[in-house]
């Protein structure tokens, strides 16, 4: 049997590493401002000029991307679970 709960806290990531971060929402609902906020409670270090944006073919939808110096799984975990729990990120990945 395996113990699965020492190993919750495991990462395939070595760290501190660049890492990419995702999120797709409405394109009104301002989802550049709304990562940039988050991304910079949790990787303050960050450049707004990582960020990149791309819209839909119908331009109803948004995906942003920005890239972080992760320094933890926890640090990555806190982001993404603000960003999931924000009423105007559609999905974080």
């Amino acid at each position: 049997m395996t113990d699965t709960s020492s190993n919750q806290d495991e990462t395939l990531l070595r760290f501190p590493c660049r890492f990419p971060i995702k999120a797709m929402g409405r394109t009104e609902a301002g989802i550049e401002a709304i990562l940039i906020e988050i991304i910079e409670r949790h990787a303050p270090d960050t450049s707004k000029d990582e960020l990149r944006s791309r819209p839909s073919r119908n331009g109803n939808w948004i995906s942003v991307t920005v890239e972080i110096e992760a320094h933890s799984k926890g640090q990555l975990d806190a982001i993404y679970r603000e960003l999931s729990e924000h009423a105007q990120i559609t999905c974080a990945f």
